[in-house]
C-alpha cells in the first residue's frame, strides 16, 4: 500500500501541474488525517479526510479532493457566513465549490456534497434552497434556525480576540485567491465558473499593481553565472554559463504610527500579502515601525504573512533606514507603506526606495507610488 504522505504529495503536484490555480491554493493549506469521519470536510483552515478513503482513491480524485479543501480555504467562511446556520452553510458553500470544479473537468470521488439541481448556482442561493428543503421536511436533512451564535462546534471555545484573528488570516487567504486569480484572468488561465465565488472589487482596489510589477521587475530576474557551469555541453569541452534564479531580498516597511487608520493598515497589509504572490523565490524582510521598529519578521517563498501590527506613536522613518543598513547587505530595494506624515533621514540611500501611501508630498529622495482608495 503507498504511503499517505507520499500520495498526498503526489496528487498536489500532479494538482499543481494540470489545475495551476487550485493547485498553488493547495499547496498551502493543512492535511489532517482523521478516521472519525466518513470521507473528507473542510472547514476554510484545514483539510481534514480519512485515511482508509484517501487510500481508495484514484490520484485524479484526490486531485478533486485537494482543490476542494483550497476553495474552502479561499472564501472566507466566517466573513460571509453572516448570521446563516453554520453547518448549513458550510454545505451549501461545498455544494457550489463541487459543482465548480465538476465543470472545470475534476474527478469528483464518492463521498463528495453535489446536486445537479444547484448547478451554476451561488453558496447564498444554494442554502436558500437546503432551507427550504427543510423545512419541507427533507428527511435527508435536520434544520437549525440562522441565529448569530450559531456557528461550527469548534468557534464555541474561541474567544472573540481568537475569532476575530482567524477572520483577519482567512481574509489575508481570499486575497491572496484573489490576487492569483486576477493574474491567471490576465493571462486568459482562470478557471471557468469561478468569478461567482469572488466579488474581484472587494479586496485588491488599489489600480497601482502595474506600476510596482515594473518597479519590481529588474531586480528578480533569472542571472547567468559562470560557475558552475552549465553541463548541457561539459562532455565535449565546450563551457557555457549557467543559468540560475537567485533569490530576491526585499525590505517592505509597513508605517504603524497613529496616523494610520484601520482601514489603511488593513490595506497596506493586504497589498504587502499581494506581494508576497507575486514575487517568485523571495525572502521578504517586513519592519513594522512607528517611532521606533516594533517588530522585524522573515518570510519565505510559499510562506502566508502573519504579522502582528504594534504601534500608534509618533512617525519616524529614520529606525527603518538605519536598521536596513545594520542588518540587510547588497539591498536594492525598499518598499515603505506609509501615509507621509514623518520625520525623513537626511541622507540619501544607495538603493532604491519606493514610497507606497494614499496622500502625495515631496519627498527628499525615492519615488511614490500613490495608492487609489477608492
Amino acid at each position: 500500500m503507498q504511503k499517505t504522505e507520499e500520495k498526498i504529495s503526489q496528487a498536489k503536484a500532479k494538482l499543481l501541474l494540470e489545475y495551476p490555480y487550485f493547485g498553488t491554493l493547495a499547496s498551502k493549506i493543512d492535511v489532517i488525517i482523521n478516521d472519525d469521519i466518513e470521507a473528507f470536510k473542510s472547514d476554510g483552515k484545514k483539510l481534514e479526510i480519512n485515511s482508509d478513503y484517501l487510500q481508495n482513491l484514484e490520484l485524479s480524485e484526490m486531485e478533486f479532493v485537494f482543490a476542494n479543501g483550497a476553495m474552502h480555504a479561499s472564501l472566507a467562511h466566517e466573513m460571509r457566513k453572516k448570521n446563516r446556520s453554520g453547518w448549513l452553510w458550510q454545505m451549501a458553500t461545498d455544494m457550489a465549490v463541487n459543482d465548480m470544479l465538476v465543470q472545470n473537468g475534476l474527478d469528483m470521488p464518492y463521498g463528495a456534497q453535489y446536486r445537479e439541481r444547484f448547478s451554476g448556482m451561488y453558496a447564498e442561493a444554494i442554502y436558500a434552497e437546503l432551507k427550504d428543503d427543510i423545512l419541507r421536511n427533507d428527511e435527508d436533512l435536520e434544520y437549525e434556525a440562522d441565529e448569530s451564535d450559531d456557528v461550527q462546534s469548534d468557534n464555541q471555545e474561541q474567544t472573540p480576540q481568537e475569532l476575530e484573528e482567524e477572520i483577519l488570516q482567512e481574509q489575508l487567504f481570499a486575497e491572496e485567491a484573489i490576487a492569483l486569480l486576477e493574474s491567471k484572468m490576465h493571462k486568459g488561465e482562470a478557471p471557468v465558473t469561478i468569478e461567482r465565488f469572488f466579488q474581484l472589487n472587494d479586496f485588491g482596489k488599489i489600480d497601482w499593481r502595474n506600476e510596482l510589477r515594473m518597479a519590481l521587475d529588474p531586480y528578480f530576474r533569472d542571472d547567468y553565472v559562470v560557475m558552475p557551469p552549465s553541463k548541457k555541453l561539459l562532455y565535449s569541452g565546450i563551457y557555457l554559463p549557467c543559468n540560475i534564479s537567485q533569490t530576491f531580498r526585499l525590505v517592505i516597511a509597513v508605517d504603524s504610527s497613529g496616523s494610520i487608520d484601520e482601514v489603511l493598515l488593513n490595506e497596506f497589509l493586504s497589498e504587502v500579502n499581494f506581494l508576497m504572490t507575486l514575487v517568485q523565490n523571495y525572502q521578504i524582510e517586513l519592519l513594522v515601525c512607528d517611532e521606533k521598529i516594533q517588530s522585524h519578521s522573515t518570510f519565505y517563498s510559499g510562506e502566508r504573512l502573519e504579522v502582528n501590527i504594534k504601534g500608534g506613536g509618533a512617525t519616524d522613518f529614520r529606525p527603518v533606514f538605519h536598521f536596513t543598513e545594520e542588518n540587510f547587505d547588497d539591498l536594492k530595494l525598499l518598499l515603505y507603506f506609509t501615509d507621509l506624515d514623518g520625520t525623513f533621514p537626511k541622507y540619501v540611500p544607495d538603493y532604491k526606495v519606493k514610497w507606497i501611501s494614499s496622500k502625495e508630498k515631496k519627498l527628499p529622495f525615492g519615488t511614490l507610488i500613490k495608492l487609489d482608495q477608492a
